[in-house]
């Protein structure tokens, strides 16, 4: 399973360990994923992810994984999301005044 947010496409990042001798090692810094379950209003359905601790927190500001979808340009979603927003906006048909 890829160390990858389902939402955001964040995925680990390297560094350094640096001793206080001041020696280099290489490390990873993985992001902290957690298998969550969110409830979409369109689809009318739990949509199981694994994404990010951060991107919980923001689906949850933008009031739940519609809007969160709807308001999020394209190019800023993994490909998982782009392929949920264009199910979610199927479901809508056009888009209510309350989602824009």
């Amino acid at each position: 399973m890829s160390k990858r947010c389902d939402l955001t496409g964040t995925k680990p990042q390297f560094g350094h360990n640096v001793s206080h001798s001041n020696r280099k090692t290489n490390r990873r810094f993985d992001p902290n994923l957690q298998q969550v379950t969110f409830y979409s209003d369109a689809l009318k359905q739990n949509v199981g992810l694994r994404v990010t601790t951060r991107a919980i927190r923001t689906v949850q500001k933008h009031g739940g994984i519609d809007r969160f979808l709807v308001k999020m340009d394209p190019a800023k979603l993994a490909p998982e999301a782009v392929r949920l927003k264009r199910r979610v906006h199927k479901a809508l048909g056009e888009l209510p005044a309350s989602l824009r």
